[in-house]
Order: C-alpha cells, then sequence, then structure tokens
C-alpha cells in the first residue's frame, strides 16, 4: 500500500542551500494533497539522518560523494541519487518531487 508518508531528505554540503528547494517541494506536495516530511541535511549529518527516510536526494555540490553515500544506505534499501542539475537550477519543487517519489515506489 502507499506509505502514509513520504519521507524524503536533501542533502547538501551544509543544509542551507536545499532550503529553497524543500520548500517548493513542500508546496508542490500541498497542491496534491500528498502528506510529505521533506527536510535538508548537510553532509556531515547524513549517516544520523538518513534511516528515517525512504529517499535521499543529493545536491549538485555533493554530487561526488553519491557512490560512498549510496553504499551506506543500500543495506536499509534507501536510495539516493543526484538531483537534476536544470532542475536544481531551476528550483523545480514540483519535477524534483516526482523524481524522489518514483524513487520511493521503486524501492518498494
Amino acid at each position: 500500500g502507499k506509505p502514509s508518508m513520504y519521507k524524503i531528505m536533501l542533502c547538501c554540503s551544509a543544509g542551507m542551500s536545499t532550503s529553497l528547494l524543500v520548500r517548493k517541494m513542500v508546496d508542490a506536495a500541498k497542491e496534491r494533497d500528498l502528506p510529505v516530511q521533506i527536510d535538508a541535511y548537510g553532509v556531515a549529518e547524513f549517516d544520523m539522518q538518513f534511516p528515517q527516510y525512504q529517499v535521499v536526494l543529493l545536491g549538485p555540490q555533493v554530487k561526488y560523494m553519491l557512490k560512498m553515500l549510496s553504499e551506506k544506505a543500500a543495506p536499509l534499501n534507501i536510495p539516493v541519487q543526484p538531483i537534476d542539475t536544470m532542475d536544481y537550477g531551476m528550483q523545480r519543487g514540483d519535477n524534483v518531487l516526482n523524481y524522489a517519489l518514483s524513487l520511493i515506489a521503486a524501492a518498494h
């Protein structure tokens, strides 16, 4: 069945650079009446935070850490993927939300 709450984590170098995108994703989810929890963290907090989420999306600044971070999340079956650079640059919250939801669906 569908999860009662979609939990999405964004990860960037400091946690601040993705905060606007988080807001836009939350707005897009509200428009669709989707229950979401979307939080942004700096990469230093990754280990502590990621087990609480269903998917982790990486900002462009930390994309180089993709292999290491996805290996950490693999045992818990939590997908880790980079945010599309164009969507990130143009702050397309709805596109990034769609991507996150498709990754959650594929993992379950």
